[in-house]
């Protein structure tokens, strides 16, 4: 049979435009629809303006410390107005970058709503396209609990685009854009409170490391409620809002911020006309091969319910154009070691498995920690503390988990993400020569194991 394409993608987020650009590279007729934006989540409303609005939060500290050096700096306030125009305008740039490199690719772009007809057409706006392989990438799409008062909610999408920066907020959510975005309101000096129904922020991260980002926003004078839910939320004559806790008390702020989970994005994506399993969660199933169960279509990214990281989305989308049209270079992800980080103020950063999760894997396990107040704060009154942790093997000496709290954490990790990938032992981080004086040589210089 012959088809309009070889590849059809639906979604113009990171791992669509990935398998997009390379699949054009290697000689098959591609066309990608986006009815949203280009570069998805992560260039719109995810990591890259979060991480822009990271840094504008951290001058705060920056301005106070630079006193300690001798500056004699004068912050005389913070515009938030400026922040987001800056902003949007180097997100319309990403944009349209992220088309240059689809045209130029030899993608045919397709700017309307995709949505599946049977498994080989795909309709955009009433116009049907066929093609031998449809890739579903949509990413995701914030989620908010059906409670009272749901309306006046501020998501992950629209806390981007917010006119003003509210004076009193109250974020709710225990997960990574949770505490980001606490850290990013806090910094930018909204009253700023974090609520988690939990009884402690970031499940599933080392457990030495969501106790000491907890004392840390603590130093910092953020106000944490934990084992805390919303009842209720009322507006108020003056625009305010009254938040009713499901214990009894409550709180009135200008704005509340949910970051309570995501879902995928399947909204009129015509899974009624084909036959694609979803799994409990929502999400689309697929096998190692990113095949879901109707063979012609196919699913990577957030949308898979996997690992929910842009570069593990970029990774299956280069996955999935090298197996269709250049499968001798075909290689599987590697799940394994992914590394991953949290901006936070402070930042964490991990790869590998947390102390308990090795212990629950049946490791026997060597555990080296270390903490200390930075170089660039010994002249100031600051008194913040980086975070440091290996989890070692006791029959291999390999280790298998690395964990860091402060500040720059991100940068750091990811060349101690090559060194755990790459099989490294505690002997070779005890071989290699620190680079001092910095934070990072901490990590080769930890000799004695935890009780």
């Amino acid at each position: 049979m012959s088809y309009d394409f070889d590849l059809f993608v639906i979604g113009a987020g990171s791992g669509g435009v990935r398998a997009a650009r390379f699949a054009a590279s290697f000689g098959a007729r591609v066309a990608v629809a986006e009815s949203r934006y280009l570069g998805g989540t992560c260039v719109n409303v995810g990591c890259v303006p979060k991480k822009l609005m990271v840094y504008a939060a951290h001058f705060q500290d920056d301005f106070k410390l630079s006193r300690s050096f001798g500056w004699d700096v004068e912050a005389k306030g913070f515009d938030w107005a400026t922040l987001i125009t800056n902003k949007n305008t180097e997100i319309e740039r990403l944009n349209g970058i992220y088309e240059k490199l689809l045209v130029s690719s030899g993608v045919n772009l397709l700017n309307g709503h995709a949505k599946l007809v049977d498994a080989h057409t795909v309709d955009v706006d009433g116009k049907h396209y066929t093609a031998e392989h449809i890739l579903v990438a949509v990413g995701g799409w914030p989620q908010v609990p059906d409670i009272p008062g749901r309306e006046h909610v501020t998501d992950s999408n629209q806390v981007f685009f917010l006119k003003e920066q509210p004076k009193r907020v109250l974020v709710v959510g225990g997960g990574y854009i949770a505490v980001e975005f606490a850290s990013v309101f806090h910094g930018l000096g909204s009253e700023t409170q974090l609520a988690y129904r939990g009884d402690l922020f970031l499940r599933g991260f080392d457990q030495d490391v969501r106790e000491h980002l907890h004392q840390e926003l603590l130093r910092k004078d953020m106000t944490l409620r934990f084992n805390c839910d919303v009842k209720c939320i009322d507006k108020q004559k003056d625009d305010s809002l009254l938040i009713t806790f499901k214990d009894g008390q409550s709180t009135e702020v200008d704005c509340i911020f949910y970051a309570t989970g995501r879902r995928p994005m399947l909204d009129n994506l015509g899974l009624e006309n084909v036959d694609i399993k979803l799994k409990d969660d929502g999400s689309i199933a697929v096998d190692e091969l990113y095949q879901t169960t109707e063979s012609s279509i196919l699913a990577i990214g957030d949308v898979t319910g996997r690992v929910q990281l842009t570069p593990v989305a970029l990774a299956e989308g280069m996955a999935v154009a090298r197996r269709l049209f250049r499968p001798e270079e075909y290689r599987p992800v590697d799940y394994n070691l992914i590394p991953t980080a949290v901006f936070s103020l402070p930042n964490i950063a991990t790869v590998g498995l947390s102390e308990e999760q090795a212990r629950a894997d049946g490791f026997a396990i060597e555990v080296f920690k270390s903490s200390f107040r930075p170089m660039k704060l010994s002249l100031s009154a600051q008194q913040e503390r980086i975070f440091m942790k290996l989890i070692v093997d006791q029959a291999t000496d390999r280790v298998l988990g690395c964990h860091m709290v402060g500040p720059d954490a991100g940068e750091l990790m990811q060349g101690i993400a090559v060194a755990l990938k790459a099989g490294a032992t505690k002997q070779v981080f005890d071989d290699t020569i620190g680079i001092h004086p910095t934070a990072a040589e901490e990590f080769v210089t930890m000799r004695t194991p935890s009780a």
